[in-house]
This record gives C-alpha cells, structure tokens and sequence, in this order.
C-alpha cells in the first residue's frame, strides 16, 4: 500500500510538471532557489564585446593583506574568502589589478549572474537614455511609457520614485513563496502580463522599500523608450562595445520568443568586466577620456540623499555602505561591485552565497585599508 501511494504521488508530480511546462511553478518546483547557474537554465539575448579590449595590467608585487581584520576578530584573508563560498575575488587599485583569485574551478572566463547588480547596469542605461534624448527626464511620470499602468493609480509614480525606490509599490520581495511577486517576475514567462496587475500600497515619496519590482518597470520604460531596438543592444550599444570588454556576456529573459530582458536581476558576465562598470563610475562617467554617460548622473547616483522618502544608503539603484564616498552595486549570493574613488579603488566579489560573511563591513574595511 505504502509503494502504492509513493507510486501515485510520482504519477501525480509528474502529470503536474507536464501540464505545466515551461510556466513559473514548474521552474520554480525545478530550479527551487536561485543559484550561481542560472545563466544556463533561462532563455537569455546576448551581448558582443567589440574588436579592441582593455586589460588590466597585473602587479608584479600584488597589495593586498594576509589577515582580514574585522570587528570580532582576524581571519586569514585567502581562508575566509574561500570560507564562505567565494568563487572570484578581484581587487583592482589605480588601474592595475592587485589581487586576482579563483575558487571551485571558477577562473578569469567564467561566467557568473550579476543577480541584483543588473539594478546598477539598468539604472546606467536609464541614464544613457536620458543623455540621448530618449527619455525626457528622471522626473517624468513613468504612465508616459507605460500607459497601462494609468487605470492601476500609478500617474503619480515618476521615473526617479522607481530608481530610488520609493514609489509606493505593493511587491511580495520574497523568492521562497511560487506564486509571490519576486518569483512571479524571477521564474515567469510574461513579465509584461505581470506588471499589468501591479499595484500600489502608498502614495510616492512615503518611505524607502526595496524591491526588484521598480527596475522591472524600469526596463519596461527603457523598453518602449527604444523603441525597435532590445535592451540588451542598446546595453551592448552603451557600455558593452564602448568599455571594451573582455569578453561576450548574456541577459536573460522571461521567455525565448520576444522576450522581455529581466531588468531587476539578470546580466551574465564575467568577473573582469563587472570591474570595469566599477571603472566607469570611478572615472565619473569616463572611459579612457570619452564621457560615456553624463558626470552629473554618476554624480546624482553616488550621493547620500534622505529627502522625498530616500534611504541614505541608497541612491539610483546603487547601495551606499557609509557615508564616506564609497558605493557598491548588490546582488544575492554575495555578488558585488565595490568603488572607493578616493582610493582609486575597484573590488569584485562573487559567490555561490553570501556564506556567514557581512560584505558590507569587510568590503568597506578593504576600502579604509587601501
């Protein structure tokens, strides 16, 4: 009886998988959380670098400490990256790499999901757009795009409120719950028809919340304001061919036919090349001389501003750790991309997860010591 019933519990999952194909609870059930190989589970649009490539010299004597010192105590440095899930861990002062490593059969060619750091990538490209005339102003209201979105209350809802986070939105964050938003947007096959539903818990400007719908409806305003052209051309068009990357890199897409680019989490690249985005805002908009995006909008995203319901510690889709200059952009599992421009200083950690480590206090630590 017992064989029985597991017999009949198999039967049942299966059928439910079947009939489910390739929809949100099927790759949720399959894919359970995300993880650092996600890049080859969704249908992606990809992204060529250009014929010429910048590569960091490397040091002959590289700087970087022996002990990790925080606030409970010392750790040897390489042994505690290694620790707490550290697959590349890349440190790059006055344009020369000082540290370069790789665990767990990772190295320089590897790719790994940016996760939440493709909030940075997107909040630069809404830059890009506003610098090419595409898009009038961060202060537009976003029904100007997405006029859908008029009949659900969000006239009131401006560009700026969706980069800074404070629009209001009524969004589940959670990725453990299959039918919650964040796994709705994460695991779904129509973003479009998911941001039709959206609604909103408070009026704009009430308080600061965190949560990846904004950049979703970010991409959806950069979408409609390009027009014919993919997001992942014009990031290709922008950062990708300009920044001379090392190497071709991917976004990934709710579904493989006219798929919409998942804005809020999902650029697949490598290690070297997220530096240079690092590079880009350290240079303050510059690459190599040429002003790829305008200073001011590098400038308005790397401050500490707490008016209009703004979180210091936040600011145009990148995160401020102190209130020292520095800035970071963040993604689960552990990815980051750290600047400390009064260091001359680029940091790049990623993960299979973020381990015991707070990255917050190690990297800002790394920042002081340099």
């Amino acid at each position: 009886m017992k064989k029985l019933k597991q017999l009949k519990f198999i039967l049942i999952t299966l059928l439910l998988l079947t009939t489910l194909n390739s929809c949100k609870v099927t790759r949720f059930v399959v894919y359970n959380f995300a993880d650092i190989n996600d890049h080859k589970k969704f249908p992606a649009r990809y992204i060529e670098n250009g014929t010429t490539k910048f590569i960091f010299p490397v040091a002959e004597k590289g700087k970087f400490p022996k002990e990790l010192s925080l606030k409970d105590k010392s750790y040897p440095f390489e042994k505690y990256l290694e620790d707490n899930k550290t697959v590349a861990f890349l440190v790059i002062q006055n344009d020369t790499i000082q540290y370069e490593k790789y665990w767990d059969n990772y190295d320089e060619a590897s790719i790994v999901p940016s996760f939440s750091m493709a909030k940075s990538i997107t909040s630069i490209l809404i830059g890009c757009a506003i610098d090419d005339k595409l898009i009038k102003s961060a202060k537009e209201p976003i029904t100007n795009y997405i006029p859908e979105l008029k009949e659900n209350g969000f006239e009131k809802v401006s560009i700026e409120h969706l980069l800074q986070m404070t629009s209001g939105l009524d969004f589940n964050e959670s990725y453990s719950n299959p039918f919650g938003d964040a796994a709705t947007f994460y695991y779904g096959t129509n973003l479009g028809k998911a941001i039709k539903k959206m609604k909103l818990k408070t009026e704009p400007e009430k308080q600061f919340e965190y949560v990846s719908g904004n950049t979703q409806l970010l991409g959806l305003v950069l979408e409609r304001a390009l027009k014919d052209k993919t997001i992942t051309a014009y990031l290709e068009e922008k950062l990708w061919k300009p920044l001379e990357m090392e190497f071709d890199a991917s976004w990934s897409l709710d579904r493989k036919k006219d798929g919409l680019e998942k804005t809020f989490c999902c650029v697949n690249a490598r290690a070297r090349d997220y530096a240079k985005i690092g590079r880009l805002y350290l240079n303050k908009g510059k690459w190599n001389g040429k002003q790829i995006i305008s200073e001011d909008w590098v400038k308005q995203s790397t401050k500490v501003d707490t008016t209009k319901g703004s979180a210091w510690y936040y600011q145009y889709q990148w995160w401020l750790p102190t209130q020292t200059g520095d800035f970071m952009a963040q993604g689960i599992l552990g990815q980051y991309i750290y600047v400390h421009p009064e260091k001359n200083l680029i940091i790049v950690r990623l993960g299979k997860k973020e381990g015991k480590a707070n990255w917050w206090e190690i990297l800002s630590t790394l920042g002081q010591a340099y």
